[in-house]
C-alpha cells in the first residue's frame, strides 16, 4: 500500500433525487435521509483512500444551512481532508439543485471521521493524505484541531493536553 495519496484521490461525488418518501411534513428532506447519504458519499472517499473496508468513527460539524425541496437533485462531494493511524477525516459539501428554476445552493457541509479497519475488524494503517490545492491545504491543517476537540468532547483527550487547540485560543501557561 502506497505511504502516501494525494486528496483529490479519493473525491467522490454521489447524486440523488428527493423523492416524496425522503420528505417531512414541509415537503423538505428529512435530517436523518440526509445524514445517511452524508454517511455513504463519505465512506465511499475513505475506502477509496485507504482499500480498506472503514466504519464510522464520528460525525460532527454537520450545518443545516439551507432545506432541501422536494424534487430537488442533491449532489454530495466528499474528499478526505487527513489521516493519522487508522482515521481519516472526510470533508463534505452538499449542493441542491432546482432544476426547472436554474437554480444551485451549496446547503450542507459536514466532517465524519472513518476507521480502516481488517477483516477482522482491527484498525489498520492508512497512507498520509497530500493536499495540493488551497481549499485542500486549509482542510488538512484544520484536522488536527477538529481532531483533538473530537478527542477532548469524547474525554479520550483531556483538554490541557490539547495543544492545537490551545494556539487557536492563544492559551499558554500562566508564569
Amino acid at each position: 500500500m502506497p505511504k502516501k495519496k494525494f486528496a483529490k484521490e479519493s473525491a467522490t461525488i454521489m447524486t440523488e433525487m428527493v423523492l416524496p418518501n425522503d420528505t417531512n411534513t414541509l415537503n423538505n428532506l428529512m435530517g436523518g435521509k440526509l445524514m445517511h447519504w452524508l454517511d455513504v458519499v463519505a465512506a465511499i472517499a475513505a475506502q477509496k483512500h485507504s482499500n480498506r473496508i472503514v466504519v464510522t468513527a464520528s460525525a460532527d460539524s454537520i450545518s443545516f444551512k439551507e432545506p432541501i425541496a422536494l424534487g430537488n437533485v442533491v449532489t454530495l462531494k466528499s474528499q478526505v481532508t487527513r489521516s493519522f493511524n487508522s482515521s481519516m477525516e472526510v470533508f463534505i459539501e452538499v449542493i441542491a439543485e432546482d432544476i426547472p428554476a436554474n437554480k444551485k445552493i451549496m446547503t450542507h457541509r459536514a466532517f465524519f471521521t472513518f476507521v480502516a479497519v481488517d477483516q477482522n475488524g482491527k484498525p489498520i494503517e492508512v497512507p498520509e493524505v497530500v493536499p495540493e490545492t488551497p481549499e485542500e491545504i486549509e482542510h488538512f491543517e484544520g484536522a488536527l484541531r477538529r481532531r483533538q476537540l473530537r478527542l477532548v468532547l469524547s474525554k479520550r483527550m483531556k483538554p490541557e493536553d490539547a495543544v492545537e487547540l490551545k494556539s487557536i485560543f492563544n492559551l499558554t501557561e500562566p508564569k
